[in-house]
């Protein structure tokens, strides 16, 4: 094998990941330096008119989490500094398209590659105008989202709301050839080459397929046919991504593009074929930077998802512990359905796997459809109680969340909406602080806690 151990790939990713550390760990398994470039170690200077990238790097693979952030411009503009500097996998032009979902199918469209009709109006009168065209039930999405969150099948007879928190939605057709099984194909894409393809089947009773969402996955890469490995090759060369997670579903009239994701997860494809995307990418980075990386090492380093903690991860400096925003015990947040948002008080309960909602409020946001039944304990029910479940999108100081909430009559208690660990574990809880009081005072009598499905 041919190595260069004055090359190094460097991983730019502020968060911890799976697929960063593989890429990281693939990358040093082929013989060249690793960085991860986080916030601990990272820093652009310009001096004397020279500006460099500390820790030093030949070539950057972009792991950017950016459908998760509030502002992702923030996360863009720090991806683009980088790529100024040095040769970067995947352009932050093409992510900012890739994110952006109907940015995406429109950049396909205009190529000549199928995607679903859609419709995306500022107005909610024209949505709701025109929302027939898609017959009696459409997918509305978020333009920006993750892990199938932001994503609903609704019926059209009511009304839906251009916007969702502060993300802009979209109405989409529903693709579907089989009722009874809703699957569509992850095909992984490196560069001009497919490494790997997944034929991911719906959970009963959900329509959508991410792995994150409890879908099951099956091995399609030596069964994929020439024309889904094609679209997908040609999707990710449009965008202009170097690798992409790219989803197909089958119609009655053809093969259809759903999305173009730049940071999709290795888990469930290497579930499913036994083989990571890792060691490609690390490939092909290496490659941009001059490198001669040997092939049978990498198809051999392929069958293995090294995603143990690489020697380059730089130690944390912080004080503080990680996701240190400190919230109160009662919190102002922003909850939004496909309907509209409203703000309301809403209590902190690290007891409750789950937030809950109030009916009347669901309802009035429309939340629906219902996605699930599922059955939570609690002290003063033996064998629980059985609530139904729906997708939420909820904002807490400027940073939204879309989590599976129940629905329950909260209207003889004093807060329409329980924060579950669900949202709470990404804060601290301050239960000296409330946003509905200057004075706390004595205690509130404790809500039932809820303990998750059962």
């Amino acid at each position: 094998m041919s190595t260069d151990e004055d090359l190094t790939l460097g991983v730019l990713s502020l968060h911890n990941s799976k697929e960063t550390k593989a890429i990281l760990n693939a990358a040093a398994a082929l013989g060249y330096g690793t960085e991860w470039l986080r916030r601990e170690n990272t820093v652009v200077e310009v001096e004397a008119g020279r500006p460099r990238l500390h820790p030093e790097v030949d070539v950057v693979a972009n792991r950017l989490l950016l459908s998760n952030d509030e502002q992702p411009a923030e996360g863009l503009g720090l991806a683009d500094t980088v790529s100024k500097l040095k040769p970067t996998l995947n352009d932050p032009d093409a992510v900012t398209t890739a994110i952006h979902k109907y940015a995406t199918g429109c950049a396909l469209a205009t190529a000549g590659i199928s995607v679903p009709d859609a419709l995306w109006a500022l107005s909610a009168d024209t949505l709701n105008a025109e929302r027939g065209r898609f017959g009696d039930r459409a997918v509305y999405k978020t333009a920006i989202g993750t892990h199938g969150g932001g994503a609903w099948l609704v019926d059209l007879e009511d009304p839906v709301n251009p916007q969702v928190g502060s993300r802009q939605a979209f109405l989409q057709s529903f693709i579907e050839r089989d009722p009874e099984r809703h699957e569509d194909y992850r095909v992984y894409v490196v560069g001009d080459e497919v490494v790997g393809a997944m034929n991911r089947v719906a959970p009963e009773g959900e329509w959508r397929t991410n792995v994150a969402l409890g879908g099951h996955v099956e091995d399609a890469t030596e069964t994929l046919s020439p024309d889904i490995a094609e679209t997908a090759v040609a999707a990710a060369d449009v965008v202009g991504l170097d690798y992409a997670g790219v989803d197909v579903v089958e119609g009655e009239e053809g093969y259809f593009v759903l999305e173009v994701n730049p940071t999709a997860g290795f888990k469930g494809l290497y579930e499913a074929t036994g083989r990571s995307p890792a060691p490609y990418i690390a490939k092909l980075a290496l490659e941009r930077a001059g490198a001669d990386v040997d092939e049978s090492a990498v198809a051999e380093l392929a069958r293995t998802l090294d995603d143990s903690r690489p020697d380059c991860k730089p130690s944390t400096v912080e004080k503080t512990p990680t996701g240190g925003v400190v919230i109160g015990y009662v919190e102002e947040v922003v909850v939004s359905g496909t309907r509209g948002s409203e703000t309301v008080m809403a209590k902190a309960d690290t007891g409750a796997t789950r937030t809950s909602i109030d009916n009347e409020l669901a309802a009035r946001l429309g939340t629906g459809p219902i996605k699930d039944i599922v059955t939570v304990r609690s002290g003063s029910v033996k064998g629980g109680k059985s609530r139904p479940v729906v997708d939420l999108v909820v904002g807490v100081g400027g940073t939204q969340h879309t989590v599976t909430a129940s629905i329950e009559d909260r209207s003889h208690m004093d807060y329409l909406l329980l924060l579950g660990r669900d949202i709470l574990e990404h804060y601290h809880v301050d239960v000296t602080r409330r946003a509905d009081e200057a004075d706390a005072g004595g205690e509130d009598v404790e809500e039932e806690a809820e303990d998750g499905p059962a």
